[in-house]
């Protein structure tokens, strides 16, 4: 088949298709007379299982590791699964942090009276030095509404 057929099948674009036999994620595909990429049925089955890693998060390097490991009848699959509890303590961390931005987003917007005033602590947080760790809330410079009068104007 070739490489549109291929993509198809294997849901991953002809883009992908081709990145993946550059970094040798993939071998090299069989060429037919007039140039084209062919592709087997194994070539599907192994851009489904990258496809499928891919979805889970797992990193190029990752995924060439499990390859290595599919691919190796005499694995222990003690390997694969230290793998999949690191990159699952790591998508924890990730959640985690994501978490924290998403705690210190819900105070600015709080803070923030969404009127037709130009006065806005979001933007005043975001042009603070850089000068923190943005992952670690507590220090993260975050404008407070006691601190700053940022309440709607009174109508008189």
């Amino acid at each position: 088949m070739n490489i549109g057929e291929a993509s198809k099948a294997s849901k991953v674009s002809a883009k992908m298709i081709r990145y993946y036999e550059q970094i040798g994620l993939i071998p090299p595909a069989d060429r037919t007379d007039s140039g084209y990429r062919a592709y087997a049925h194994t070539d599907v089955h192994r851009l489904h299982f990258i496809r499928r890693a891919r979805d889970l998060g797992f990193s190029i390097a990752e995924i060439s590791t499990l390859l290595g490991l599919w691919n190796d009848k005499s694995r222990q699959s003690a390997d694969v699964k230290r793998l999949a509890q690191a990159h699952i303590a790591e998508l924890n961390q990730r959640i985690e942090s994501m978490q924290q931005m998403v705690g210190t987003l819900n105070g600015l917007v709080r803070c923030c009276a969404g009127d037709e005033r130009p006065d806005c602590p979001i933007l005043q947080t975001l042009e603070q030095p850089g000068d923190h760790d943005d992952s670690d809330e507590e220090h993260m410079p975050v404008a407070t509404c006691a601190s700053r009068s940022f309440e709607p104007p009174v109508n008189s």
